[in-house]
């Protein structure tokens, strides 16, 4: 008996010391791949690859610490400074999406539509202020948004916005048509 106990007591800390190099390496390479997408240079990358330290083999709670830890790292984005270029065309490609759609107002079938075209709107608007290329390229859509945003004011109500629903798909036809006259915005 006393044979069969110190075996399972060596496989137990033989299997946590594995445990603890695999959180290590996998704490490690999180570190590496996460300082290779944020850092500048090269010269940057070593601290941050040096930064995590191993773990102690025969502590499991440590192990089990640094295993979830380790993949929030890997999985937090990294966030940039400004917007990406491709969001005005995102933002475009999902207004796009509601070319096709329709609603008859008065009839009830007008809250889901107009819901979306106006909150699709909000972020081109959003997305065409931030844009590299700054609002003096985007001066007709903006202002065509803005007059449009004016009008409805807050009140983005079912009742409202079937009120305004001409100026509301007017608005998303002629930003649409401006786009298509701009293909370097969207493409």
């Amino acid at each position: 008996m006393l044979v069969r106990t110190t075996a399972r007591d060596g496989i137990r800390r033989s299997t946590a010391a594995a445990r603890g190099l695999r959180a290590t390496a996998v704490a490690l390479l999180a570190a590496a791949a996460l300082a290779s997408c944020t850092q500048g240079g090269p010269q940057d990358a070593a601290p941050a690859t040096a930064a995590p330290s191993a773990a102690p083999a025969d502590n499991t709670d440590d192990t089990d610490q640094a295993e979830p830890a380790a993949s929030e790292a890997a999985e937090e984005p990294a966030l940039s400074a400004e917007p990406a270029p491709e969001a005005v065309r995102d933002a475009f490609a999902t207004l796009q999406a509601t070319l096709g759609d329709t609603c008859t107002p008065g009839a009830g079938d007008c809250a889901y539509f107009l819901g979306r075209v106006t909150r699709e709107l909000t972020e081109l608007d959003e997305a065409m202020r931030a844009d590299p290329k700054g609002p003096g390229h985007f001066k007709q859509p903006l202002a065509d948004m803005k007059a449009l945003f004016t009008k409805l004011g807050t009140d983005r109500s079912t009742p409202r916005l079937e009120k305004h629903f001409s100026a509301i798909v007017g608005t998303r036809d002629g930003i649409n048509t401006w786009m298509q006259d701009h293909p370097d915005d969207y493409r």
